[in-house]
């Protein structure tokens, strides 16, 4: 635990009157106005992740434990692109912010917006939240990936000051075996960060102490339960939920405020950290000492209506929700959707909601949700995600990335808050397809029994002219060109045991579309054989193969024995007659 934890105050250690006072004349010229105390338990209301986990039994946010209270400063930065002030580069310390820091909470703005725009979340609130959570991650301590260079830790929760939470991830992110802690820059509970931690920067990690993955989850946290931040009352239950505490929520708005109103970026690791305070003891890194307990600290009086001149309109009464005022939703696009595995839907689920003459209703939250046996999801991988409906009265749900599983499902689509009937979409996702495939070499391709085919055959799948990845092929002997009855004899292949088989399944192309076959063994059989491709989609090759009987061996010369060559053969007899002479 870093020594900056020391200036950190224990909840309840703190001044009322000191930071109330701070709190009104912060108001006064720049921060939220007066706040009422919370009616809902606090953000007690158990919200919902992106799609299927709620908060865990505990209860608690993502930052149980100490924070910062120092406030902006009253002189705030200039906005960028007002009227006649430049744009600002340099400013005030406290109005820098780290530049990974920064860029975190600006992704996750982005993500969320493009999933879940109806949440209108601003990145300037999650700089509010790390600034009174770690001080913008110790004033920037982070690597290049935006993982923190030492461990931001709270203290344990174990009921002295705290709540109470015992041990829930082995020490796993906190290194406590006993009692949890609040971990990294945006200070999630670790079994908080079990249900809503986030991989943000893709490096196949959900890590609390990396600021990419901690303003991903803590942006999710705040719009859970289809809260619209833009809503005053959804944006204090959303600050709440995180923290409970009345000076949490004053503090944070605060620096919400400050943020909108201007910011520079500055390096990594130079931000400014909260001043020291001396009503905060630690003997021990993470664990305050106990304390007296503080007066509780209470929110200002809201301030009484000044009463009304003559000619002042009155106030408007509260209009009927646009919710209340659907009769009812209907498609307003296909009724069912179809893409191949790995592949975007190319139409979105789309709905219009009308009232009781008929006409369109503007700003109803609409809840699409996928259901099945499928690994289909919106966005970022939410299986559930709150949309509104514009001027027109319609509402689409984000795009749908298709898995890999081939199959049905649903996307159905339901109004917030109303028991109206639900609206379903069928979708379907099928198998990859190529509705051509080509030999890349047309060489002959031969062999005699017994043997091997030197050469292996490789295809090429498209589909539509594009490259067809992924695609499941299936390699079949046929017995004739215009059949599908598969050969018994032949050319084969072999399984990983040495078994021959004519037939083999699941072979799938690489991400250039090609496929390459196992070794081809030619047999005990004479002849010309067909080997068939098929596809998904309609592709085919057939390719011939020859198998020819081996070449009979030459006869051998023979060998002369060894009697034979040095003995020469005999000559017939020249010679001439004996005479017998006469008597």
């Amino acid at each position: 635990m870093a020594s900056h934890l020391g200036r950190r105050l224990r909840r309840g250690a703190t001044s009322g009157a000191v930071v109330a006072a701070a709190v009104a004349a912060l108001a006064a010229s720049q921060g939220p106005g007066s706040i009422p105390p919370p009616t809902d338990n606090a953000g007690g209301d158990l919200p919902i992740g992106a799609g299927d986990s709620t908060t865990p039994p505990d209860a608690s946010g993502p930052g149980d434990s100490t924070y910062y209270t120092e406030l902006p400063p009253l002189n705030t930065p200039n906005k960028p692109g007002a009227p006649g002030n430049p744009p600002v580069i340099t400013g005030p310390a406290q109005a820098g912010i780290p530049a990974t820091v920064l860029a975190a909470y600006q992704r996750a703005e982005q993500s969320i917006r493009s999933t879940d725009p109806s949440c209108n979340l601003q990145w300037q609130l999650l700089a509010g939240i790390g600034k009174v959570e770690s001080g913008q991650a110790r004033g920037g301590a982070v690597d290049a990936n935006g993982t923190t260079t030492s461990a931001i830790l709270g203290p344990a929760l174990n009921g002295v000051g705290f709540a109470n939470i015992s041990d829930t991830d082995d020490g796993a992110y906190d290194g406590d075996k006993v009692h949890d802690r609040a971990v990294g820059p945006m200070q999630f509970i670790p079994s908080t960060w079990a249900t809503w931690g986030q991989d943000a920067n893709g490096d196949g990690k959900k890590d609390p102490n990396n600021i990419y993955d901690a303003a991903q989850a803590a942006g999710l946290y705040l719009c859970a339960n289809d809260r619209n931040l833009a809503v005053k009352a959804d944006l204090d239950r959303a600050i709440l939920s995180y923290n409970r505490s009345t000076e949490y929520l004053h503090t944070v708005l605060s620096w919400f405020e400050y943020y909108k109103r201007g910011t520079h970026q500055v390096p990594d690791g130079t931000g400014v950290l909260p001043r020291e305070r001396n009503d905060d003891r630690v003997t021990t890194p993470g664990r305050p000492t106990p304390s007296p307990t503080a007066p509780v600290t209470r929110p200002p009086a809201t301030p009484k209506p000044a009463p009304s001149k003559p000619g002042t309109p009155k106030p408007t009464p509260p209009t009927t929700s646009p919710a209340a005022k659907v009769v009812r939703i209907e498609k307003a696009g296909p009724a069912s959707l179809t893409a191949t595995a790995g592949s975007t839907f190319t139409t979105r689920p789309t709905v219009l909601a009308v009232d009781l003459a008929g006409k369109p209703v503007a700003g109803v939250q609409v809840r699409f949700r996928i259901t099945g046996d499928t690994d289909a999801r919106f966005g970022i991988g939410a299986r559930e995600i709150t949309a509104t409906t514009g001027s027109t009265g319609k509402a689409a749900a984000p795009s749908v990335k298709a898995g890999e599983r081939t199959g049905s499902f649903t996307v159905s689509a339901t109004v917030v808050g109303r028991s109206l009937n639900a609206v379903s979409f069928a979708a379907t996702v099928t198998e990859r397809a190529a509705d051509t495939l080509t030999r890349i070499d047309a060489k002959e391709l031969a062999a005699t029994t017994g043997g091997q085919f030197a050469d292996r055959i490789t295809v090429k799948a498209t589909d539509g002219g594009a490259v067809a990845s992924g695609v499941a092929l299936t390699a079949t002997f046929v017995t004739s060109a215009d059949g599908s009855q598969t050969a018994t004899d032949g050319p084969f292949f072999k399984t990983a045991d040495g078994t021959a088989v004519r037939t083999l399944t699941g072979l799938k192309t690489d991400a250039d579309g090609f496929l390459t076959l196992p070794a081809v063994y030619a047999g005990d059989k004479t002849g010309t054989f067909l080997l068939r491709l098929t596809a998904p989609g309609g592709g085919t090759v057939t390719v011939e193969l020859k198998v020819t009987a081996p070449a009979p061996e030459p006869t051998p010369t023979p060998t002369p024995s060894p009697d034979s060559s040095t003995s020469p053969s005999p000559s017939p007899s020249t010679s001439t007659p004996e005479t017998t002479p006469s008597s």
